[in-house]
C-alpha cells in the first residue's frame, strides 16, 4: 500500500464532475523518508487492515482528484460495491466546494454504502472524522482503500463497520452514542429489494441537528418512488442537480413530531 498519495440554496445545475487524471503510476516522495520507513508504514497499514478484501478475480486501479490530492481507488466490477458509482462523484465535488459552509473539520460524519471509500476518504482529507459503513463483504476493500489514502495524511483515521440496512441497528450503533454531524449516502438507491430498510437506517441515524446529504442518479420509477418517501420523513431540500446526467444532491433533516 501506498501511504499517503499527495500532490438555503435554490438548486444550481451541477457543473462537471473532476475527471480521473491520466493513467499513470502513483507516487510518493520517498528521499524524506529515513531508509527503512517505507517498511514500517507498510507494516502498520498491514496490522490496520482488520478486514480481508473479497477474491475477485480482477481488481483494477481507478484515479481520481480531490481538495489538490490525487486519490487511489481498488475496484471491482464483480461488485455493485466495489465500484465508485456517478453520485459519488458528485457528492465528493460538493464536499470539496462547500467545506468552510458544512463547517467539516472536525465533524463527525457517518457514510451509508461507502463501497470502495471514495467520499468517505474525501471527507476524511477534509478535515472530518467518519464512520464508513457497508455489508460485510465489502468491508475488506473499502478499508484497504481509506488505509491506503489516509494513513499518515488525515487528521483523523476513518473507522470502518458492519451496516445491514435494518438490522441489529441498535446493537451495533446504540442510540444513545449517535451524534453525527452529517450522514452521507450516494447511488444507494437503485433496483433493489431493500429500500424501505434504507429509508428507516437513515432516520435512525439522524439526531437532531443531524444533516443528511444524499447524492443519487435517477434511473428507475422506484427511485421517485423512494423520494417521495424520503420527503415524507425528511424536510428535503434539492442541492444541485443535472438534467444531462439525472443526478440530484439532498439535504435531509429528520422531521421531529
Amino acid at each position: 500500500m501506498d501511504a499517503c498519495l499527495s500532490s438555503e440554496q435554490q438548486p444550481r445545475p451541477l457543473d462537471e464532475a473532476p475527471s480521473p487524471p491520466d493513467d499513470e503510476a502513483p507516487h510518493t516522495d520517498d528521499t524524506s523518508r529515513p531508509p527503512g520507513d517505507s517498511n514500517e508504514i507498510e507494516a502498520s497499514l498491514r496490522s490496520l487492515q482488520k478486514f480481508v478484501p473479497t477474491n475477485y478475480a480482477s481488481y483494477t486501479q481507478e484515479y481520481y482528484q480531490f481538495v489538490g490530492k490525487k486519490i487511489v481507488i481498488q475496484e471491482s466490477i464483480e461488485s455493485y460495491g466495489a465500484v465508485v458509482w456517478p453520485g459519488a462523484m458528485v457528492l465528493c465535488q460538493y464536499l470539496e466546494e462547500h467545506t468552510e459552509e458544512l463547517n467539516l473539520r472536525g465533524a463527525k460524519i457517518l457514510e451509508i454504502g461507502a463501497g470502495p471509500g471514495l467520499v468517505s476518504i474525501v471527507a476524511s482529507i477534509l478535515g472530518a472524522q467518519v464512520t464508513a459503513t457497508d455489508l460485510p463483504d465489502v468491508l475488506g476493500n473499502l478499508q484497504y482503500n481509506l488505509l491506503k489514502n489516509t494513513f499518515n495524511c488525515t487528521t483523523y483515521l476513518p473507522e470502518v463497520k458492519e451496516l445491514v440496512w435494518g438490522e441489529g441497528l441498535e446493537q451495533t450503533f446504540p442510540k444513545s452514542t449517535l451524534s453525527y454531524d452529517y450522514v452521507l449516502a450516494s447511488d444507494v438507491v437503485y433496483h433493489h429489494y431493500f429500500l424501505d430498510k434504507l429509508l428507516a437506517t437513515m432516520a435512525y441515524l439522524c439526531q437532531p441537528g443531524t444533516v443528511l446529504l444524499w447524492a443519487n442518479k435517477f434511473r428507475f420509477s422506484t427511485d421517485y418512488e423512494f423520494l417521495d418517501k424520503f420527503k415524507q420523513v425528511f424536510d428535503t431540500t434539492l442541492l444541485a442537480e443535472s438534467q444531462e446526467s439525472s443526478i440530484k444532491l439532498f439535504k435531509g433533516i429528520l422531521k421531529w413530531d
